[in-house]
C-alpha cells in the first residue's frame, strides 16, 4: 500500500464517520500525518484495524486515531497479554503478545476509559474482545483486563495475562 492509497483510504473513512470527530476537520488532521505516523497507521489498516480519529484532545494538542473496525482486528488475535505472560506460557504459545505487538509498531493499547468512549461511537466488539491496557496492581496479580459489548451495554473483564483466544486481540491508540 503506497502512502497516497493509505491517506486516500483514512480521508474517505473520516469524512464517512463525522460522527466520530464531530468539529474536526480533516485538513487538521492531515497537516499532523508524518512519516512515523503514517507507518502506524499503515500497520494498523493492513490488520483490520480501520484506524480513524476519535478525538483532538485540547489539552496535549493531538489527535487521536483509534481502531473502530466492528470486531477487534482480525490479525492482531490470538495474543496474550505481554511478554511476562508469553515467557510464563510452557505449552501451544501464541505468536506474541499484544503489548509486544503494540510497541513493536508506535501504538499503544486503549485505556479502559478511552474503550468505553469508543462504545459511545458505536457498536464494537460483539462477537470480540481486545484486551486493555492494565494497571500495574492487576499485572502483579497475573491478571489483565478486556472488554466487549454485548446486551448494549460495555463489559470490561479479567483473565489471566498468559491466556489467548481467537476472538481475543487489541484495539490500538495513535496520537498525532
Amino acid at each position: 500500500m503506497t502512502k497516497k492509497d493509505l491517506i486516500l483510504i483514512l480521508e474517505k473513512r473520516f469524512n464517512e464517520n463525522m460522527n466520530r470527530h464531530i468539529n474536526i476537520s480533516w485538513n487538521n488532521v492531515l497537516k499532523r500525518i508524518n512519516e512515523k505516523s503514517l507507518l502506524s497507521l499503515k500497520y494498523m489498516e493492513e490488520t483490520g484495524g480501520d484506524p480513524d480519529v476519535i478525538i483532538y484532545d485540547k489539552k496535549n494538542d493531538n489527535y487521536l486515531y483509534c481502531d473502530c473496525s466492528k470486531e477487534s482486528p482480525i490479525h492482531r488475535r490470538n495474543l496474550c497479554y505481554d511478554s511476562e505472560a508469553l515467557n510464563k506460557r510452557k505449552a501451544n504459545k501464541p505468536i506474541s503478545s499484544a503489548i509486544g505487538e503494540a510497541e513493536k509498531n508506535n501504538i499503544r493499547l486503549l485505556t479502559e476509559e478511552e474503550y468505553k468512549y469508543l462504545q459511545t461511537l458505536g457498536d464494537f466488539d460483539s462477537k470480540s474482545s481486545s484486551w486493555l491496557l492494565t494497571t500495574k496492581e492487576i499485572r502483579l496479580l497475573g491478571g489483565a483486563i478486556f472488554g466487549d459489548k454485548r446486551y448494549n451495554r460495555t463489559f470490561i473483564y479479567h483473565n489471566g495475562a498468559e491466556s489467548y483466544y481467537s476472538n481475543r486481540g487489541f484495539r490500538g491508540i495513535l496520537k498525532i
